[in-house]
């Protein structure tokens, strides 16, 4: 390199230079003479100066090796100037201890520089197995397979259990304090539902705007596939008997469903139907857990978590849709008090687990191995996002093309 002085002292120019002999022409006059980088400016850039504004650079591979080659320059020439060497007159002490400085400025750097990477985006570990070729798109259609493929398993069993329901001659109302001491409202499970879908339309928003949909997506399949899937033994395994008399399970109203064929039927409706009762769905027997609980809590849940902290109204909403979805449930007498308590708190532990362990890159790299025998799903959709997925927003169609180029500038 012709530059032969300290780059603490090079000029906007010996910037530009040293950008075009490191094959970096293209951005010289954007760093040099548009933003006035010199030598002391460029060894304090990182990763996200490149990615974010004013700069906004917009080809990966120039951000991953102009940061590259700022960082190796930052790693020769910076130095702390606010530290004290050790007391020493031994100069290799004192070389030893700069040594240690300057890997300990190195690896902090390193830390700065990563970035969240969006799942089409590889680092550069190579493929140590079979499904490391999988784009992220792809894995999120195989969540997609996975959870509406428990739906359907639920939906049998909900029909299945429906056959078992126990005789409330023989079998009243367990006890209850909250059902026996809140009158019956007859449209209350309707208004339950009409929280639920006021949830799904604000968080069909968000994913319509999210920059990473793809993956919030994922994780919103895999979560409901996983505890709908643990709703569907446990309702298989014990069934207890109806919470209120106006359900009318009991008797020969009950055992609708004997033929096979006449099972699978009734199973494709109530998934085509949502196991709402506003689309004529009515089952009975599917007293574990409240499969309505979980549905509103999840909702409410990944709308507070991908929108952004100061949306403190829109999550103050969210809450109380929640809250009042719950109460709906328990003023309809469609679930028991258990029923909602444990469909909450699995729910909302299920997601704060989850994305615990997505934010903990340890997990996935470090200590992968163990990750993937006890957290397969979780290892496979998970496997190549790096860090909080950050609540970016963008225009997702090439239409109107004035908001196209509006997102892009942000």
């Amino acid at each position: 390199m012709r530059l032969g002085k300290d780059v603490h002292k090079w000029t906007c120019k010996d910037v530009g230079l040293w950008l075009k002999e490191n094959g970096f022409d293209d951005h010289a006059d954007l760093l040099a003479k548009q933003h006035k980088i010199d030598g002391g400016a460029l060894l304090v850039l990182n990763e996200d100066d490149l990615r974010n504004p004013p700069l906004e650079l917009k080809v990966l591979g120039d951000i991953k090796r102009l940061s590259l080659a700022i960082a190796s320059l930052q790693r020769k020439h910076s130095r702390p100037t606010h530290l004290a060497l050790p007391n020493a007159t031994n100069g290799h002490v004192k070389r030893k201890f700069v040594d240690q400085i300057d890997s300990v400025d190195g690896f902090v750097g390193e830390l700065r520089r990563r970035d969240f990477s969006d799942s089409d985006i590889d680092d550069d570990r190579p493929d140590v197995h079979p499904f490391s070729n999988i784009s992220e798109t792809g894995r999120t259609l195989i969540s997609l397979v996975y959870a509406f493929s428990v739906f359907f398993v639920t939906s049998f069993v909900m029909v299945f259990v429906h056959d078992r329901v126990p005789d409330m001659k023989k079998y009243p109302p367990l006890p209850d304090i909250v059902l026996d001491n809140v009158p019956l409202i007859p449209w209350a499970f309707q208004m339950c539902e009409v929280t639920a879908l006021i949830l799904t339309a604000v968080l069909t928003t968000v994913l319509f705007f999210h920059k990473h949909r793809v993956i919030v997506i994922r994780r919103m399949a895999s979560l409901c596939g996983t505890v709908f899937l643990l709703r569907c033994v446990t309702m298989f395994v014990t069934s207890l008997s109806v919470p209120g008399i106006h359900l009318e399970c009991s008797g020969g109203t009950s055992k609708l469903y004997g033929d096979t064929w006449a099972k699978i039927r009734r199973a494709f409706e109530i998934l085509l139907g949502f196991g709402m009762s506003v689309n004529g769905v009515r089952t009975c027997g599917d007293y574990m857990f409240s499969g309505h609980t979980v549905t509103i809590t999840l909702l409410n849940f990944f709308v507070t978590e991908y929108t952004p902290y100061y949306m403190y109204y829109l999550h103050t909403c969210c809450w109380v849709l929640n809250m009042f979805g719950i109460f709906f449930i328990l003023a309809a007498h469609e679930h028991y008090s258990i029923d909602v308590v444990i469909a909450f708190y699995i729910s909302s532990r299920l997601f704060l687990y989850y994305h615990t362990l997505a934010n903990t890159r340890a997990l996935k790299q470090i200590d992968s191995k163990r990750t993937r025998i006890w957290f397969p799903l979780f290892w496979f959709f998970e496997e190549k996002v790096s860090g909080k997925v950050p609540n970016e927003y963008e225009w997702p169609l090439r239409w109107p093309r004035f908001l196209c180029k509006k997102s892009k500038s942000r």
